[in-house]
């Protein structure tokens, strides 16, 4: 099915139908239209169709006319309009086999809705996630419609109104929804579609219902943001993917992981500017002098980086970077770090209360010397 739309561009784009190469000759209820987003059935969107005999050309000539309709057909011989019926969308189905309430206007009303796109629902269990599907290459979409008048009782103007004809999904689209609008994706199709001179329903008419399968004009879609799915909601960003909203939350993870590589590649940078010489295990050496050898141990000092953290939260990492900074300015000089030894030259020196001793010894060998 088709339940949303969107066409949120100025009116003077509109009849441009970027894409097409048409010439619109008026456009009929124009002020009646208000571009949004979030188009919901029984809204008023522009239509176009083909003039027909009943139209009063004037001055205009072109045999295209727009027209601003309310979405959700209500046949010609209604008294009343009928909320319960449900009209927003017709089966192809129903329009190719014939009959049924179709029947009267399908070869002879034929309109395409236009839009820059469409909304669909994909459903997980109790979540509901709006995807907007358009052209990829940015055109216009023009969706296969029929469309209808009636005066209905108390009224003396007539009220126009369109559905939607929809069709199987094909197999890109079947994972969204079984069912999609039919799309008019060149100018052969729309002429095909609009030509009601015969007021028959053709085979040309059967080929063009079938699921979408125009390999020049892809179609892309993607998930929006769940505020469409109310009725009366409006925002350019429903038609944008949540990615790219700049108050998203996933934009929100991504300007976190951006600040967390930037952050970890700073950190790694002033690690490396900041570290001492080399690690590695104690070096040991002999040094002699003039009271005999000793051995010194020379260990070599290094910069602790067990501070070093890597995150994802922005401000724990500025304070990581300020940290960082700290040690830098303080341990990138060779002075002498809390946990470093530095080579120490001792000398062995005798106490005076030794030297003493040892001339009272000589003196006593001395002596026992000369007896």
């Amino acid at each position: 099915m088709c339940g949303r739309f969107s066409l949120g561009i100025p009116h003077s784009q509109v009849l441009q139908m970027h894409g097409y190469n048409v010439q619109v000759g008026e456009w009929i209820a124009q002020n009646d239209f208000v571009p949004r987003h979030n188009i919901a059935p029984h809204s008023h969107a522009p239509i176009l169709r083909r003039r027909s005999a009943d139209d009063d050309a004037g001055e205009h000539s072109d045999a295209f006319i727009m027209q601003t309709m309310k979405w959700g057909l209500v046949p010609h011989w209604s008294k009343h309009e009928d909320n319960s019926l449900n009209t927003t969308n017709a089966r192809s189905e129903n329009l190719v086999e014939g009959g049924g309430m179709w029947g009267s206007i399908k070869g002879r009303k034929r309109c395409a809705v236009i839009c820059e796109g469409y909304f669909e629902w994909l459903k997980k269990g109790k979540e509901r996630f709006p995807h907007f599907t358009k052209h990829a290459n940015g055109n216009l979409m023009l969706l296969a419609g029929l469309y209808d008048s009636v005066v209905l009782e108390g009224s003396s103007q007539p009220l126009w109104t369109f559905t939607i004809v929809t069709t199987s999904a094909n197999k890109e689209f079947e994972w969204l929804h079984d069912r999609q609008p039919v799309i008019l994706s060149s100018v052969e199709s729309l002429n095909v579609w609009l030509d009601t001179s015969s007021q028959k329903w053709t085979t040309e008419l059967t080929k063009l219902v079938e699921p979408y399968h125009d390999e020049v004009s892809p179609l892309i879609c993607y998930q929006v943001p769940k505020e469409v799915g109310k009725v009366g909601t409006e925002s350019s960003t429903f038609v944008q993917p949540i990615a790219e909203r700049k108050d998203g939350i996933q934009a929100m993870f991504a300007r976190q992981k951006a600040t967390s590589s930037r952050t970890s590649s700073s950190s790694h940078a002033k690690r490396k500017r900041s570290s001492s010489p080399s690690i590695g295990a104690s070096k040991r050496r002999s040094a002699s002098n003039e009271g005999g050898g000793t051995k010194t141990e020379k260990i070599n000092a290094w910069e602790d980086d067990t501070g070093m953290q890597y995150t994802d939260d922005p401000e724990t990492a500025k304070n990581v970077k300020s940290d960082v900074k700290r040690k830098s300015n303080h341990g990138g000089s060779p002075s002498t770090p809390k946990n470093s030894q530095v080579a120490v030259k001792a000398t062995k020196v005798s106490s005076p209360k030794k030297r003493k001793t040892t001339e009272t010894s000589a003196k006593i060998t001395a002596f026992f010397g000369k007896v």
